[in-house]
């Protein structure tokens, strides 16, 4: 039998691959997730802070990419490299575990929008609901089965198709903005102090962190790339777009509603507030345009997940079984545990309040971990010198600066997200560790752990055992 042809990805599709899985359900829900807890001013400084921070990684990606070619699948290979096997597996579980969630919520997301039609289909959690998502679920499944080329050409498309309705958003609610509107959200209806602003800034930051979840989404594929050097630019390109979008999209709604309507709007927001310019055409329009742009988004996570997957599988540090390819190159056997973790994730939803925002948060906790150790690597790297020239010292100062902020701006949001998701994290972390011990007592490693991935392993497993607990008792509520 011929061997696979080697699939590559240019230069489009990487940036492809990063607007598209950054552009989903977050774009078309954040009109009223970020008015329910801030005004504009605090929405400005939030996106200030988190447009900086997420800046700075993308300049690590790009960095990293270029000073550490021979490391494929970034996200996780930059983790094991700056840390050790067991933070590798840790930044790949996340990671993984994040875009299972990731996807969930846009399965969620498209029977929600749906269900704004035909009210069967409800808040996306009903037994219809969850059926037809995992019928869904398991069509892209075999569909992603047929090739990696063919299933990243069809998000090429999806991506397009995805900016037309934001575009027409955008031009409709720049025509119909009203400065008084707009005056009177400044301050989220509270008082002007630094406090309270504080307050508004804080409430919205992992909100944020989900909207840029999938900046990582060329370094991830960077050994499909037909040139090295464009999976660094790719990153950079594609989150500016993004961003610029996504501010757009936040302020110019604050000049359509006030904030109190603008926050009760349902899921998916951005179509409330178009209906609210033109009537209900503009609802139908948006809706359109999300199931187009949320599936895209959602064929982008598959894809991410199980490469993930198959890369630690690959590097020994997942079970072997994981690296196994089909005859078209596809990663099937990380496809097919990813797939039945969405599943499975899919179900408890059934359980949820508050399926989408559950989901939409816990996306931000898992994923910060993974982006919180490529930064610290970053940093590590510039700060040690290694792959610098003598002549390259204000490169190096430049990347000891992107890396310390990058660190820092991760770090505080695994605070700011709060107590809850750090459990919940938890709980998802401790018991993924089996696949890293299924994987060493393959290798036939004496040691499961050194002593300080001992003591690392031991403080996930007594947090989730206080995560489980408090699920039980009823203090910690999903």
């Amino acid at each position: 039998m011929n061997a696979p042809a080697k699939q590559t990805l240019s230069f489009a599709a990487l940036i492809s691959l990063v607007v598209g899985s950054m552009i989903g359900s977050g774009m078309f829900a954040i009109p009223s997730a970020f008015a329910r807890s801030t005004g504009g001013v605090g929405a400005m400084i939030a996106w200030v802070i988190a447009g900086t921070g997420m800046l700075m990684l993308a300049f690590v990606f790009q960095n990293l990419a270029m000073r550490r070619p021979d490391l494929d699948s970034g996200i996780y290979a930059y983790a094991k490299a700056g840390f050790g096997d067991y933070a590798g597996f840790v930044s790949a579980a996340g990671y993984w575990i994040g875009c299972c969630l990731a996807d969930v919520a846009c399965l969620v997301l498209i029977k929600a929008t749906i269900g704004q039609f035909f009210p069967v289909f409800g808040d996306g959690t009903t037994a219809l609901a969850i059926l037809s998502a995992s019928v869904l679920l398991w069509s892209v499944h075999f569909l992603i089965l047929r090739g990696i080329r063919e299933a990243a050409a069809l998000n090429t498309i999806a991506t397009v198709a995805k900016l037309v309705p934001i575009a027409t958003f955008l031009f409709v609610a720049i025509a119909g903005f009203q400065r008084d509107v707009f005056a009177a959200n400044l301050w989220g209806g509270e008082p002007a102090t630094l406090s309270s602003v504080a307050g508004q800034v804080r409430a919205t930051m992992l909100v944020t962190v989900f909207v840029f979840v999938g900046i990582e989404g060329a370094s991830v594929y960077s050994r499909y790339a037909r040139r090295r050097e464009d999976v660094g630019l790719a990153t950079v390109l594609g989150f500016i777009g993004v961003l610029c979008l996504l501010v757009m999209v936040t302020m110019f709604s604050y000049g359509i509603l006030l904030r109190p309507e603008l926050a009760a709007q349902a899921t998916p927001s951005m179509a409330g507030v178009m209906e609210a310019i033109v009537g209900p055409w503009g609802r139908v329009f948006v809706s359109v345009g999300l199931l187009i742009s949320v599936l895209g988004n959602y064929l982008s996570w598959s894809l991410l997940a199980a490469e993930v997957l198959h890369s630690a599988a690959r590097d020994n540090t997942m079970p072997s079984v994981l690296a196994r390819e089909n005859a078209r190159g596809v990663p099937a056997a990380a496809l097919w545990l990813t797939n039945g973790l969405i599943q499975l994730f899919l179900l408890v939803t059934w359980f949820a309040e508050y399926a989408f925002i559950l989901a939409l948060k816990m996306t931000s906790a898992m994923t910060l971990v993974p982006y919180l150790m490529v930064a610290a690597y970053g940093l590590k790297l510039a700060s040690s010198g290694n792959t610098y020239a003598p002549e390259e010292a204000a490169q190096r100062r430049a990347g000891v600066a992107c890396g310390a902020i990058a660190t820092v701006y991760a770090a505080s949001m695994l605070v700011f997200g709060g107590t809850k998701y750090l459990l919940l994290s938890a709980l998802l972390y401790a018991p993924g560790t089996i696949l890293f011990v299924m994987s060493r007592r393959e290798q036939g490693k004496a040691a499961i752990f050194s002593r300080a991935e001992a003591i690392a392993c031991a403080a996930l497993v007594i947090a989730a055992v206080v995560a489980l607990f408090a699920l039980v008792t009823g203090r910690l509520v999903i």
